[in-house]
């Protein structure tokens, strides 16, 4: 039996390995696909669903590549990009939107094609709040489409953006109602449980559980689960460190300049720490060819 030096019952699904572990492969399917549907509240339903290759290169060799948390499309062509993202990043929506380029330009088809797209959702659990949002401290669920601006309607259906800001979900056990708001409070609180609570019943959160229990890892499970929760910790607290220093340093140099200098200067420390490369990209949002360079 693996030795858990961090006393936690249960994995934390911020980290990288616990995320990609619960939601990311094949064994766990039924978690994610259980997850996006509670998130559609009975609107939309998946059945099934594949993963695909989380790695996305651009058209050509200097282009940016994509790296996804997990990457999947369900048996009717839809294509998920599902990502937990731990801290602010100044350029987080303009992240998300360029991720959905990849599935919306790979369905393009040789010789004649109609361009009739599969719908493409990119769904961003957030371990931070938006900016603008710090003052409304009940609304942490958005669901964002292309609208027309004057009547209000949704114009396209097919491109959908959801975030998930989990600082402000505050509810306890004891209030949760909706399958969805037990997904959240699962989310934010998992590694801090010691004990399944009472009200999640239903058969989904048996498996999670089940899943979710560090005393079934093997030992190489257990070795890269500490290892993620370190990397976690040590990415939170040097761009929790680097933002407070950064601001000020951004008053006297111009903000947008203390910003990108910011996130140079967080990326070479953690590269120095010997934080995984993709770890560094989403903390930071710089490219891999710029991280590789420092």
């Amino acid at each position: 039996m693996p030795v858990n030096e961090l006393q936690e019952l249960y994995i934390d699904p911020r980290t990288d390995f616990g995320f990609k572990y619960l939601f990311g492969t094949p064994m766990n399917k039924e978690l994610l696909i259980g997850f996006l549907n509670a998130i559609f509240h009975g609107t939309h339903t998946i059945k099934d669903l594949t993963y695909l290759n989380s790695e996305q290169l651009g058209i050509r060799k200097e282009d940016r590549r994509a790296i996804f948390d997990v990457y999947c499309e369900t048996e009717s062509g839809e294509r998920f990009i599902v990502e937990m993202q731990n801290v602010f990043q100044q350029f987080f929506k303009d992240r998300s939107v360029y991720y959905s380029t990849f599935p919306i330009r790979e369905q393009a088809k040789r010789g004649d094609w109609d361009y009739s797209l599969e719908a493409v959702y990119t769904v961003g659990i957030l371990n931070f709040v938006f900016d603008e949002d710090k003052n409304s401290k009940e609304y942490f669920h958005h669901e964002v489409k292309l609208m027309d601006v004057n009547t209000k309607k949704v114009f396209y259906d097919k491109l959908t953006f959801i975030y998930l800001e989990l600082p402000k979900f505050t509810k306890t056990e004891h209030e949760l109602e909706t399958l969805f708001e037990k997904w959240a409070f699962v989310l934010k609180n998992l590694s801090r449980l010691l004990e399944r609570p009472t009200a999640l019943q239903e058969r989904i959160f048996n498996r999670l559980f089940e899943a979710a229990s560090i005393a079934r890892f093997t030992p190489k499970q257990l070795r890269e689960y500490e290892d993620s929760v370190k990397a976690y910790r040590d990415i939170v607290n040097a761009v929790n460190t680097a933002r407070k220093e950064g601001l000020k340093e951004g008053l006297g140099k111009g903000l947008e300049k203390g910003r990108e200098e910011e996130r140079i200067g967080i990326a070479r420390n953690l590269k120095t720490m010997g934080i995984d490369m993709s770890a560094i990209h989403k903390a930071t949002g710089l490219s891999l060819e710029e991280i590789e360079k420092l």
